[in-house]
């Protein structure tokens, strides 16, 4: 047998390895019948490196079993957590088209009811000073008058153009408005997206309500949007006022819910149609 065969390597690789593993038993032989600390300590600085060695060798497989098996697991869980992203990711693609959905079709919507966002008309700012209330009467004041070119009959709306009174009275540098609960309030109305009409009136005590006439058999609802309406040539038409609350009540934006205003002025109410 040569040195340079295939078998020969092996057959040395094999005696070194049972040479290690007689090393343990012949230890454990001295300690049982021959007890010898000085041959045991000198033993043990050969045999633990070459032991711990072979055992390395030995739970090799099972050490890479195990990793792999780790591996797998992590493998598992991020593809888990990355099915679980994709599902989140897709619902958020949805909702953004949902969303993208909605808005056209609330522009459109928009457009089919007549509900003004727009102001055409040159507006002039103005804050809430006071808000009184007697008897069956709503009114505020503006901190804007005749200095500012406001008038008596303007329309004052929120800065979303939702209506909120008319001034009836002007001074220099203030003018007083009449609310939308404001007992002798009368505007006339529309039910967005139909032909029924009816007047606004206030009662005083923080509700508005609807007396429709241009059909008796109509019956109001909540969730109906309610605009303004020329057809008594006070008010420009279309400007938002609520939603009905019940068959006759509006929910109207009073005066205590809001500070600042816009104060519009225009010349011809029916270039807001």
């Amino acid at each position: 047998m040569t040195k340079d065969k295939l078998s020969y390597k092996l057959t040395k690789i094999l005696k070194s390895a049972l040479a290690a593993a007689a090393l343990p038993i012949f230890i454990i032989y001295i300690m049982i019948s021959k007890p010898d600390y000085t041959i045991m300590n000198s033993l043990a600085h050969i045999v633990l490196p070459v032991a711990d060695f072979v055992g390395s060798v030995i739970t090799w497989p099972i050490r890479a079993i195990g990793q792999g098996a780790d591996w797998v697991r992590e493998t598992s869980k991020i593809r888990t957590e990355n099915k679980e992203l994709r599902i989140k990711l897709d619902e958020a693609l949805a909702n953004q088209s949902a969303c993208k959905v909605a808005i056209e079709e609330n522009k459109k919507l928009e457009k089919e009811i007549d509900i003004k966002h727009a102001i055409p008309f040159k507006s002039v700012i103005a804050d809430i000073q006071f808000d009184g209330s007697v008897f069956h009467h709503n009114t505020f004041l503006i901190n804007r008058g005749k200095k500012a070119g406001l008038e008596r009959g303007m329309v004052i709306v929120s800065f979303d153009n939702r209506l909120i009174g008319t001034i009836i009275d002007c001074g220099s540098a203030f003018c007083r408005v009449r609310s939308l609960i404001d007992a002798d309030t009368n505007i006339a109305v529309r039910i967005t997206g139909t032909d029924i009409s009816g007047f606004l009136q206030g009662n005083g005590k923080n509700k508005a309500f609807i007396s429709f006439f241009s059909d008796p058999q109509f019956v109001g609802r909540s969730g109906l949007s309610v605009v303004t309406s020329n057809i008594s040539g006070v008010l420009p038409s279309g400007i938002y006022i609520g939603n009905m609350i019940n068959e006759r009540n509006v929910d109207v934006l009073r005066p205590n819910q809001i500070s600042r205003v816009l104060v519009l002025k225009y010349n011809d109410m029916d270039s807001y149609k």
